[in-house]
């Protein structure tokens, strides 16, 4: 009798004990965007985790260890140690049919790279601001290491705002005589003749049929701003001349329009150029300023899909509210019109052909462009200070880039039928 009281409790300690914790990310976390960075890290030590999707803003679970409990509490995020029968509550109630919840397995933190000039400052970008305060490690590469190859060291690219169509972001009507200006161009036309090419539009387009490769081959692309329109432009003018003389030296072909590819493209098609050098746009798949209106209604709204049959985008847009205020960049959001049938929206402008957030596939790989340069930062200007994330530790907006770096570490399985 005596051994079976000591055996009920080993049992009850066994049931009981801290077997999980629980990293809820819903609007009782303090600082949602460290904590993609606690979870990131885990899994780089060599952790497996569980993402529980649509589980309280989309949380996060780990097998419990003194370690990891410190690492949130010295790093402010908020977590709950659960026992193993309320773990097996947890994953009873997500993986149940009445819920819309899955449980996706992170298996292996992604290697990260950021495709980004030398000499420009993280808060140039909104990517390298998350990835730095959340501290996710990552790599900047540039145009020369994309050309030797080197993405085959990577799983997963942010865009750095690039142009590239070769037109220096079309500031030249504002900026041709700004120190920054002249130092970008002649960074990038020394770039392009100490690797052999003749104009900087032309090692554009290496580029992007690098990276295309990439992401055909498996590789997991993410962009914001103008490197997600200027990217798709180039991609449909790779064999024609769109550049005017003030950015490479000769004129653009006049009759460019008519011979651009849009079958070369990842996410848009149909589009018109802007083909006047003077004007500070690409095409007409950007949507003005005008057409957005008034800030204080300008915000967008995550689409909801189904956790269980479409894991992908429904990882994409975890968070712990589902509108969220907009922002701008010098591609602010898309027209609905132009993006292609097979591509994913997962957040838009209710009521309007505006798109903020879409995603899809191109052989083994995947894309998601997400418009607006600084997403607590609503009309960001050249020369602007840079965002303190601490100030913005529950940014939805942010959110959103930062689902995009745990994404590819998920476990691949197969579609349910």
């Amino acid at each position: 009798m005596k051994n079976l009281f000591y055996i009920l409790i080993i049992f009850a300690n066994t049931l009981f004990a801290q077997a999980k914790i629980l990293i809820y990310m819903d609007l009782e976390q303090t600082d949602h965007l460290k904590a993609y960075g606690i979870a990131f890290n885990a899994l780089l030590e060599g952790k497996t985790g569980d993402w529980l999707l649509n589980y309280r803003g989309g949380s996060f679970m780990f097998d419990y260890s003194d370690q990891l409990a410190l690492k949130c509490r010295l790093k402010g995020v908020s977590f709950k140690p659960v026992s193993n029968e309320e773990a097996v509550q947890i994953y009873s109630f997500v993986q149940s049919d009445e819920q819309n919840m899955e449980v996706v397995r992170l298996e292996k933190a992604p290697k990260i790279a950021v495709y980004v000039p030398p000499g420009f400052q993280p808060w140039d970008d909104a990517v390298m601001l998350a990835l730095d305060y959340s501290e996710v490690k990552y790599d900047k590469i540039w145009v020369e290491e994309i050309l030797r190859g080197d993405l085959e060291k990577y799983d997963w690219l942010h865009l750095h705002h690039e142009d590239f169509t070769g037109q220096y972001g079309k500031f030249y009507a504002s900026f041709s005589g700004a120190p920054w200006y002249i130092e970008q161009q002649m960074l990038y036309e020394n770039e392009a003749k100490k690797l052999g090419f003749k104009k900087v539009s032309e090692m554009e387009k290496a580029v992007v049929l690098a990276i295309k490769n990439f992401v055909a081959q498996g590789g997991f692309l993410f962009a914001m701003c103008s490197a997600t329109d200027s990217f798709d432009i180039t991609l449909a003018a790779l064999t024609v001349d769109i550049v005017d003389r003030m950015y490479d030296g000769d004129p653009a072909d006049p009759d460019a329009q008519n011979k651009l590819d849009y079958s070369q493209t990842f996410a848009f098609q149909d589009f018109k150029l802007e083909m006047n050098p003077l004007v500070y746009e690409y095409s007409d798949i950007d949507v003005q300023l005008l057409e957005i209106g008034d800030q204080r209604n300008d915000f967008f709204t995550l689409f909801d899909f189904s956790a269980k049959y479409d894991p992908v985008p429904t990882m994409l847009i975890q968070n712990h509210v589902n509108v969220i205020p907009g922002f701008m960049g010098q591609t602010t959001m898309f027209h609905k019109k132009m993006i292609k049938n097979s591509v994913y929206v997962l957040a838009e402008r209710g009521g309007t052909d505006q798109v903020r957030y879409i995603h899809g596939s191109l052989g083994r790989g995947t894309f998601t462009f997400y418009g607006g340069h600084d997403p607590e930062d609503y009309q960001h200007a050249v020369g602007d200070p840079p965002t303190d994330l601490s100030l913005h530790k529950n940014s939805p907006g942010y959110r959103l880039i930062l689902n995009n770096i745990l994404f590819p570490a998920a476990k691949k399985k197969e579609q349910k039928t």
